[in-house]
């Protein structure tokens, strides 16, 4: 896939409420505070004679109910951002917010909210470089967003290259949602940047269900050399919150090189109170899952913290 191939595909998306009704033959959509915005080759993977659909159901607005608990931040990223752009919750790793913009918007997404123009690392990189070269715990650097594959593979390139020239750092991980929403990001370009990176790659993709993995995801996947796939999942009610779901999901990753990593629980971000699944039925599922499928194929119970941890559920 060429460069421009790819533009092309970021611009045929399914923006607002009334285009998205008429494509899927339907009144369910309704304008919120965060903007629909699926991409066409994620829409086409959803059976529109289907209300329930499980992708149909991420990228739909839910009915506001009434829960406590829920916050326009709940993970209060600031908080843990000693330079702007940067996050650093962890001892040894430091996470880049290096792009506003997402293929998709998840209405799950908990940093749909997220002040992006006072933390972009591209445009406050000086500072970034030198935090990351006064820190020699560091050894890991993680992109974030938004989504960092919404970047041009020349700006990606580069900032990647930047990286490479910390002394300690020897790990770049990619958390991305891009190419299993958006197969057409995966350009010919992109594909010699992470092979050939000095740095170890890993890179985390987010898929919920089995049926967002398609044919040309996995031929994509296929081309990619030396980096390490990894699969994180949220677990949201009425879209994977059913052993036969995570079962599958787990197996068809499997199945095409990527190893099952975090189900997270969902962060409790508000317009998202929907798609809670309480702590009971999550660890009921997980214990399923560990009954039913080897361990390597059962993902990590998890649930992220405002603070430097994670709280394991198991």
């Amino acid at each position: 896939m060429s460069m421009s191939q790819w533009n092309q595909q970021a611009r045929d998306v399914l923006k607002g409420a009334k285009v998205s009704n008429d494509f899927f033959n339907t009144e369910a959509f309704t304008e919120t505070h965060f903007p629909i915005k699926i991409p066409l080759e994620y829409a086409k993977l959803i059976d529109q004679t289907n209300p329930n659909d499980p992708l149909l159901k991420q990228v739909m607005p839910q009915a506001k109910i009434n829960q406590s608990g829920f916050s326009q931040a709940p993970l209060n990223d600031e908080k843990n951002s000693p330079v702007a752009g940067l996050i650093h919750k962890y001892i040894n790793r430091v996470l880049l917010i290096t792009s506003q913009v997402c293929a998709i918007h998840c209405q799950y997404c908990f940093r749909q909210n997220f002040n992006y123009s006072q933390h972009d690392a591209i445009s406050n990189w000086l500072e970034i470089k030198r935090y990351i070269q006064a820190d020699k715990r560091i050894n890991e650097v993680i992109l974030s967003g938004g989504d960092p594959l919404s970047l041009s593979d020349e700006k990606l390139e580069k900032l990647i290259k930047n990286i490479e020239n910390f002394e300690y750092v020897t790990t770049l991980r990619i958390h991305t949602r891009s190419l299993v929403v958006l197969p057409s990001r995966m350009t010919d370009h992109l594909t010699k940047i992470l092979s050939k990176t000095s740095l170890k790659v890993v890179l985390v993709t987010h898929i919920n269900h089995a049926n967002e993995i398609s044919e040309v995801f996995a031929k994509n996947i296929a081309k990619i050399e030396n980096v390490t796939f990894l699969n994180q999942s949220v677990l949201l009610k009425g879209v994977n919150d059913d052993i036969d779901s995570l079962k599958s999901l787990s197996l068809k990753l499997f199945s095409i090189g990527i190893l099952p990593y975090y189900l997270h629980m969902l962060d409790k971000v508000s317009g998202a109170e929907n798609y809670l699944v309480t702590d009971e039925k999550a660890l009921q599922l997980h214990q399923q899952l560990q009954s039913q499928l080897s361990g390597y194929l059962v993902p990590r119970l998890v649930r992220d913290e405002d603070k430097p941890s994670k709280s394991w559920l198991l």
